[in-house]
């Protein structure tokens, strides 16, 4: 819910989707070249700072969506530099800092195209770029499906905490437990009547196997295509005179 919310509050909610697709790519190419440490982390600003003051994402948003991939990499980091010795205890490896900090740098920049490309393309423009492409249109329901579950999901599990604390049912930590505890399991029931509902609702309006979204116009996709092009022209090039 937080990523679509931001992806239609950004500044570049109008921007065509093939033209944030290509920065992004572009700047997923120039961290797969880029080779040095200062380099890699110019990307990684330069491609941060191009959703959060070129899109206007809030900093709250950009922080909470990219914390979970960073606790990942931080943790995968530290499994690269602490390990175990042929004597059976736990060393230090000092030797593997550059090539951790190289790859902590170039994970980095990634992850910063990727956020800046999801967090202002909505899901519907998401998919319409995706069919242009010739995805699988089987993959594409599976991504709709699973993407409005988490919806489904989430909206009961408010509506059942909020019913919960309307009677007490959090007040201390054994009624918390309790309550969390009854929640989860009547949460497969709910979801599973939800999804039905949902089902239903699809087939009444001639739901035949492939969802299907109204595709947004961009008038100055040609344009803004351009731009693009010339932004994540000067990114590769960048990387570029860095590997060679």
């Amino acid at each position: 819910m937080l990523i679509e919310t931001a992806a239609y509050a950004s500044r570049w909610r109008g921007v065509a989707p093939a033209a944030k697709a290509l920065f992004a790519l572009a700047g997923i190419l120039a961290a797969w070249l880029a080779q040095s440490p200062a380099v890699l982390a110019t990307l990684a600003a330069l491609l941060a700072l191009a959703a959060l003051l070129g899109a206007r994402v809030p900093l709250r948003s950009y922080l909470a969506v990219a914390v979970p991939p960073l606790g990942f990499l931080l943790l995968s980091c530290l499994t690269m530099l602490v390990g175990p010795g042929p004597d059976g205890a736990w060393h230090w490896s000092a030797a593997l800092l550059p090539t951790v900090v190289r790859t902590a740098l170039r994970s980095l920049a990634m992850l910063a195209a990727l956020l800046g490309l999801v967090l202002t393309t909505p899901l519907p423009d998401l998919l319409t770029l995706l069919r242009r492409l010739r995805a699988p249109e089987l993959l594409l329901d599976l991504m709709v499906l699973s993407y409005r579950m988490l919806f489904v999901l989430r909206q009961a599990w408010d509506e059942g905490v909020t019913a919960q604390s309307a009677r007490l049912g959090y007040r201390g930590w054994r009624h918390a437990w309790r309550s969390l505890g009854l929640l989860a399991g009547q949460m497969a029931v709910q979801v599973w009547q939800r999804a039905a509902a949902l089902q239903m609702a699809a087939d009444a309006r001639g739901y035949q196997g492939t969802l299907r979204f109204l595709p947004a116009a961009y008038p100055q996709a040609r344009r803004q295509t351009a731009w693009a092009v010339l932004a994540g022209g000067l990114l590769l090039t960048m990387a570029a005179g860095d590997r060679w």
